[in-house]
């Protein structure tokens, strides 16, 4: 079937197609540089162990090592995918000068100046966060440390992170999203849950005492409900990070993450919950398989739900924060990160195209809304997914994997 037959279908269900590829391509959605280098970052030995609740499992071959690999790669998923795009960046991929290095606490913006460059080059945004692992000051805590040193070298962190983020908002005209997780916890049940709670929100209290402009700067507090080595407790849980995003909703704003809940628990359903009392909301789009796993992101049932809500809610109008967050180093990693990307954008528009079917469900005709829903999914969306893939010059389904094995081919496989 061809876009304009698919185009009549959905008017008669009284959708414009045009206008909803039209919405799409002012959305902007943040690219997550760690899933080319399986979170390694430039900042600490590329074969340490990765620490604090952060774990890639695969080998396959051609990981970007350096800045500039990294870059080309990014490069590569930017020309496949379609969409507006924001690059979003970890602490640990500062960028240092021959002969210099500084350490987590004492990181400087112009550390991310050839970053800058980068975005300013490809018209992207950016945004941020601290890195609150993979670092030998991990006692295993950090914000909640009970060893004061400790503490202060991590907040000591997230304000130069604040500085950081002040300046990429500066220099490339668009608000930046800064995101603070740390895997804090305990491996067994904890003798004291109180005191790193406290410590914590003391901790971030004297982050965001860094002066900022909360237009500019958008600090986000992310929960979490266990990871490797914290199966027993974690001191940010989603309790914890919401009941601190609403107690501080001048300064920060809460960040969920579809992997960081319960195996029985969507985001999707949290996102209208949310915005009921905030203004705005940050999300990290990701695919867990019975915890915190960050596979590559389906055009999955709750893939479409998370993006029915941002839709329905309102979250387009700037509400609704996106970045993708997930790492599988099994498989190509253009690949990887290109498969998500695109199944997030075609979430997205799947949601564009939807019929706001509001009146069905406040009137009960809940037998008429069930039939429309199952019928929707028979709709020509695979053409109006080509036409936006079209419209934004890059390939359609089916046409980009050789694009990404003759890459492997010239460049990945010959990094060793």
């Amino acid at each position: 079937m061809s876009y304009t037959e698919a185009k009549q279908k959905y008017a008669a269900l009284g959708i414009d197609t045009d206008t909803a590829i039209a919405r799409l391509k002012t959305v902007p959605v943040a690219l997550h540089c760690w899933q080319g280098d399986d979170v390694r970052g430039f900042d600490t030995d590329p074969n340490a162990p990765l620490t604090g609740g952060i774990q890639t499992t695969g080998n396959y071959p051609g990981r970007a090592r350096n800045p500039e690999e990294l870059m080309a790669d990014i490069d590569r998923v930017l020309k496949l995918c379609p969409g507006r795009k924001k690059l979003n960046l970890h602490a640990s991929y500062a960028i240092f000068e021959e002969g210099e290095w500084a350490d987590r606490d004492r990181l400087e913006p112009k550390h991310f100046r050839k970053w800058v460059d980068f975005c300013k080059a490809r018209g992207l945004g950016c945004d941020f966060n601290p890195t609150f692992f993979s670092h030998p000051k991990c006692d295993p805590l950090t914000l909640s440390s009970p060893n004061e040193e400790t503490r202060k070298f991590w907040i000591d962190h997230g304000k130069a992170c604040i500085r950081i983020s002040d300046y990429l908002a500066e220099e490339l005209g668009q608000p930046v999203v800064m995101n603070i997780w740390t895997g804090d916890g305990f491996k067994d049940i904890p003798a004291d849950r109180m005191g790193p709670r406290a410590r914590y929100k003391e901790a971030i209290d004297e982050i965001l005492s860094e002066p900022y402009d909360f237009s500019k700067v958008k600090p986000c507090v992310e929960s979490k409900v266990f990871g490797i080595g914290v199966e027993a407790y974690t001191v940010g849980s989603a309790e914890f990070a919401l009941s601190y995003a609403a107690m501080n909703k001048n300064k920060c704003i809460p960040l969920m993450d579809n992997g960081h809940y319960h195996p029985t628990e969507v985001v999707s359903d949290k996102i209208p919950a949310l915005l009921a009392f905030f203004p705005e909301i940050a999300l990290h789009v990701t695919r867990p398989i019975r915890w915190d796993s960050d596979h590559v992101v389906l055009f999955d049932d709750e893939t479409r739900e998370i993006a029915k809500e941002i839709v329905r809610c309102g979250g387009l109008e700037g509400r609704v924060k996106i970045a993708l967050d997930y790492f599988d180093a099994s498989i190509n990693r253009i690949a990887a990160w290109t498969v998500g990307f695109r199944n997030l954008q075609k979430a997205l528009l799947w949601a564009l195209v939807t019929p706001d079917w509001k009146k069905l469900q406040d009137s009960g005709s809940f037998t008429d809304l069930l039939v429309a829903q199952e019928e929707l999914k028979t709709m020509p969306f695979g053409d109006v997914w080509d036409a936006y893939c079209d419209s934004c010059g890059v390939p359609r389904d089916g046409q980009w994997l050789d694009n990404v094995k003759k890459y492997e081919a010239d460049v990945l496989s010959k990094r060793g």
